[in-house]
């Protein structure tokens, strides 16, 4: 695994006391945790799925519209928070691992160190029942 900052490091931590599905990816966009909560939604462990890319994330969980037209990487709350570098959020559907369409609403926002520096972002995400 490659070197992370400390903010990501202390992110990554925290994430995994949360019972809130947490999704976190670094400057570049790659997948670098989810957290327990998260894996039950996504449909599976992040032992399991590991470290990804953002071309690989963003095809593996098929986000779409309501109607099941595909989203594009770039649509995705995650995405505009590292382009932009401020707050997005929006609700669409995906499909986990396991097969099940879900429907999610994702908050997401950019880290930005103690220094200024920009180490990724952090995506927040809820199943809407």
């Amino acid at each position: 695994m490659a070197q992370q900052e400390i903010e990501t490091i202390l992110a990554r931590q925290l994430a995994s006391y949360l019972s809130t599905p947490v999704f976190l990816v670094d400057p570049a966009g790659n997948l670098v945790f989810y957290n327990e909560a998260a894996e039950g939604v996504l449909g599976q462990r992040f032992s399991e799925t590991g470290a990804l890319g953002v071309d690989e994330w963003s095809r593996d969980w098929r986000p779409s519209d309501e109607s099941g037209k595909p989203l594009v990487a770039d649509q995705l709350p995650v995405v505009i928070a590292l382009r932009d570098k401020h707050p997005a959020s929006s609700d669409f559907w995906i499909a986990g691992h396991d097969g099940v369409r879900r429907h999610i609403d994702v908050h997401a926002f950019p880290l930005i160190g103690i220094a200024g520096g920009f180490v990724g972002a952090v995506a927040l995400f809820w199943e809407m029942k």
